[in-house]
């Protein structure tokens, strides 16, 4: 057997804020965890200092990373802070930039975050391409303490020298039913006559503090889903970042709704429009659920709910399809990537489609080896899809994208459900082609706004 896979399912789904899990939600946790660490210590800086590198100063700005390394700097957290203020917290530090350090007072200026240029870095080998240096330096700028940290995709963070280390706490006890690959896993599942989800469930009920603890994250998760539909689909006007962009979500489902939309296609087309609104909030800096990225945040949401709401789907079910939706993202993560900025967008609509595709799937009837399909089919019509966002916000194509994934979700799980369930090409195998062909992947394709669409479009890079 490999080594059991001890990801928590609450990890996978975690709720933050845009527009991205990797440089904004990561960024802002490694942040908090630094200051921490030097309050343990008992440090008193003069300042701080954190320099980005790769992909985070590459798009940084229109991902607000340093927006959110300051946040963290005050220990903001990024399920519950304040939106508003987060979002005007760059202009609050530049007029006033003191925060509180302990029981004391430290100057935190925006210029205080330095986006680094590649040619300040070219010899460096980075650990990976999501990385920041953060130092406390004392009144004549020499370092009193630092740190390195990779925000290594959904939310995941590690210090530099742990990057080949698991980034979460192991549970203290062993999972009931182990599993270190989807092999594993669906064997799992047919000895104990159950879905992957089960499999998870009976893990997490395992390892949870108190009974009922994951089902009431998972609820959670799902009112964070539907709350950000809402707010999705009740936006309007021009999304921030320059593109010029105008909010869709709301005119998309008005359509359907006004019989504009042909009625064999009326549910795929609630289902982006819903998955506009995510996305659309996402990129407006609003509170979004990881699945498994920010980036590929609708694709999930937009299929299970609308799913959800016209078969009528009980809480029971909708928990399963969210556990099995998790462990593919378990797998994926363990074995390949859901960062951008790692392999490309193949590791995060890809995997948000495969995700959505195997719940799906379940939820419509299908067999173990029907569910493993329709994952396998998610990934392996994303292979090779690149990051090239334009001026490095998640707006274009990423949007459109998450809703193309959509119409994907459901083509692999119709495709799944009729079929034997036999296929050449197992989950296993195509992640592992996943992460090669990232790894063959130019860097100018992984989340740099360097090649693809965000150079052959004419804006110019802010």
């Amino acid at each position: 057997m490999t080594e059991p896979i001890t990801i928590r399912l609450l990890d996978i789904f975690r709720i933050g804020l845009g527009p991205s899990s990797s440089h904004t939600v990561g960024p802002m946790r490694a942040a908090a965890l630094f200051r921490r660490n030097c309050l343990k210590l008992g440090l008193m800086p003069h300042r701080l200092r954190v320099e980005l590198k790769g992909s985070l100063s590459a798009t940084g700005r229109g991902h607000g990373t340093d927006r959110a390394v300051l946040a963290g700097l005050q220990d903001w957290d990024p399920e519950s802070c304040d939106v508003d203020a987060f979002q005007s917290l760059t202009d609050s530090l530049a007029e006033n930039p003191w925060i509180e350090w302990g029981d004391e007072r430290l100057r935190l200026h925006p210029d205080d975050v330095v986006f680094l240029r590649f040619a300040d870095y070219k010899n460096e080998i980075l650990p990976h391409p999501n990385t920041m240096h953060c130092a406390a330096l004392d009144e004549d700028g020499n370092q009193l303490y630092e740190e390195t940290w990779c925000s290594i995709g959904g939310g995941f963070v590690t210090q530099a020298e742990d990057i080949d280390n698991d980034p979460w706490e192991p549970p203290a006890k062993p999972p009931r039913f182990p599993f270190g690959d989807a092999e594993e896993l669906t064997l799992q599942a047919r000895q104990e006559g159950c879905t992957l989800g089960e499999i998870v469930l009976a893990n997490e009920a395992a390892w949870e503090g108190s009974p009922g603890q994951v089902a009431a994250g998972l609820d959670g998760v799902w009112k964070g889903f539907r709350d950000c539909i809402a707010r999705g689909l009740a936006g309007a006007g021009e999304l921030p970042g320059g593109l010029r962009l105008e909010r869709r979500a709301g005119f998309l489902l008005r359509e359907v709704e006004s019989g504009k939309v042909d009625s064999s296609y009326q549910h795929i087309a609630r289902a982006q429009a819903y998955a506009y609104a995510v996305n659309e909030e996402n990129a407006a800096g609003g509170r979004v659920v990881t699945a498994p990225t920010n980036g590929a945040a609708g694709i999930l949401p937009g299929v299970l709910v609308e799913a959800a709401d016209r078969l009528k789907f009980v809480p029971d079910k909708i928990r399963g399809a969210l556990a099995t939706a998790g462990a593919i993202a378990m797998l994926i993560k363990t074995h390949a990537s859901i960062s951008g900025a790692e392999i490309g967008c193949q590791g995060e609509v890809g995997s948000a489609t495969a995700m959505a595709a195997a719940a799906l799937c379940e939820l419509l009837g299908g067999t173990i080896d029907q569910v493993e399909y329709a994952a396998e089919i998610g990934i392996e019509h994303n292979l090779g899809l690149t990051c090239d966002p334009l001026k490095g916000l998640v707006q274009a194509p990423c949007i459109e994208r998450n809703a193309m994934g959509v119409a994907k979700v459901w083509s692999a799980a119709h495709l799944a459900l009729h079929s034997t369930g036999d296929h050449l090409i197992t989950l296993d195998r195509v992640i592992r082609v996943m992460k090669r062909t990232g790894d063959d992947m130019k860097r100018e394709y992984k989340e740099t706004s360097e090649g693809g669409l965000a150079v052959a479009v004419n804006v110019p890079e802010c």
